[in-house]
């Protein structure tokens, strides 16, 4: 099978190259975004595989199925970027990496709470100016602190485990309860109640119509003073307005995140040679108790070779008329899971 990969970067090449080198299919990697400008570079691929900036609504999926494209191969875990019901109609099979690293983004997201609690980047930044002083440094022990984690899927599971280890009272939400997260004490309960008993919160939930701007006025309002709040999960589950105020009132007193919601014209390319045009973002970054990344908490070698290989296997599976696991329900556009109700996941 002849495949357009989108968003191409040299680390995808390197390891989706191997991966495919004897599957018999033909990958063709292009860089730019997959969008309505550029779903015409797809045509006559039957499958494109794509990533969290590309766009496929409605739009680009009628374009890339009039151009013959049938398979759309997601190399992440999220598709809240699908048009899962346009898919279907045009019957355009997705598939996805469900669990490539689960490992990888929860070690990633404790690292967040790490450096913001220890202010780690203020003093890295400090030392290379010969700045030895210890002021405006102070941090807290994580042990005895609660710790709230909204989506217990696998991330949010382990996230949980890690924090256990330092010592943290855990609480979580979610519509159903992991066995797992069971055994280690979780308290399970509402957001509302979370949000009240959290030093630190932790979102770890899809995004979907329900769960966008899950943190808004009203949650953060809730919230401990000087909470500390992280999101390695999606941009769009925090109003990213409303935690700048929240920042200014210092409700929020530390904030990490590896995603935002505005993200997909910024995210995974080098602008530092430009004027940032996003003045949300750029308020952000001036808070010294706020570290931003640029989407990197996947970015593992175990991860890009799971990513590889599942993506592969995916692509086969329908090629030789196989069951897939990976196929995304397109059941799922009509009936998303709700985290304000009380599910999250991954």
């Amino acid at each position: 099978m002849k495949v357009a990969v989108f968003s191409t970067k040299s680390y995808d090449r390197e390891y989706l190259e191997p991966a495919f080198a004897t599957s018999g299919h033909e990958l063709v990697f292009f860089s730019p975004r997959l969008s309505e400008e550029t779903a015409s570079l797809a045509a006559g691929y039957p499958a494109v595989c794509v990533f969290v900036q590309d766009a496929l609504d409605r739009a680009v999926l009628t374009s890339l199925a009039a151009g013959g494209t049938k398979v759309v191969a997601l190399r992440c875990a999220g598709f809240n970027n699908v048009d899962l019901a346009a898919a279907k109609e045009l019957g355009v099979v997705v598939v996805r990496v469900p669990a490539y690293s689960p490992y990888a983004v929860a070690e990633y997201t404790v690292g967040l709470m790490l450096t913001l609690n220890r202010k780690i980047h203020r003093a890295v930044a400090r030392v290379r100016e010969g700045n030895f002083a210890l002021e405006g440094l102070l941090g807290f022990d994580f042990h005895g602190r609660t710790v709230g984690i909204v989506g217990t899927g696998q991330i949010g599971a382990l996230v949980a485990k890690i924090m256990h280890g330092f010592g943290c009272q855990l609480v979580a939400h979610d519509l159903s309860p992991n066995p797992e997260c069971l055994k280690l004490g979780v308290q399970y309960g509402s957001l509302d109640n979370l949000h009240k008993q959290s030093d630190i919160i932790s979102l770890h939930c899809p995004l979907t119509p329900e769960t966008h701007h899950l943190i808004d006025e009203t949650a953060l309002a809730h919230m401990k003073q000087g909470v500390m709040l992280i999101n390695t999960s999606r941009g769009a589950v925090i109003d990213t307005r409303a935690v700048v105020e929240a920042l200014k009132s210092g409700r929020v007193g530390a904030l990490g995140l590896d995603v935002y919601e505005e993200e997909a014209d910024l995210f995974f390319q080098d602008l530092s040679d430009r004027v940032l045009q996003d003045d949300v973002l750029a308020r952000l970054l001036t808070f010294p108790n706020v570290v931003v990344t640029g989407h990197q908490a996947f970015f593992t070698r175990d991860a890009l070779v799971k990513i590889a290989e599942t993506t592969c296997a995916s692509i086969s599976d329908i090629a030789a008329g196989r069951k897939c696991p990976n196929t995304i329900d397109a059941a799922r556009a009509v009936a998303p899971t709700s985290a304000k109700s009380g599910a999250a996941g991954h």
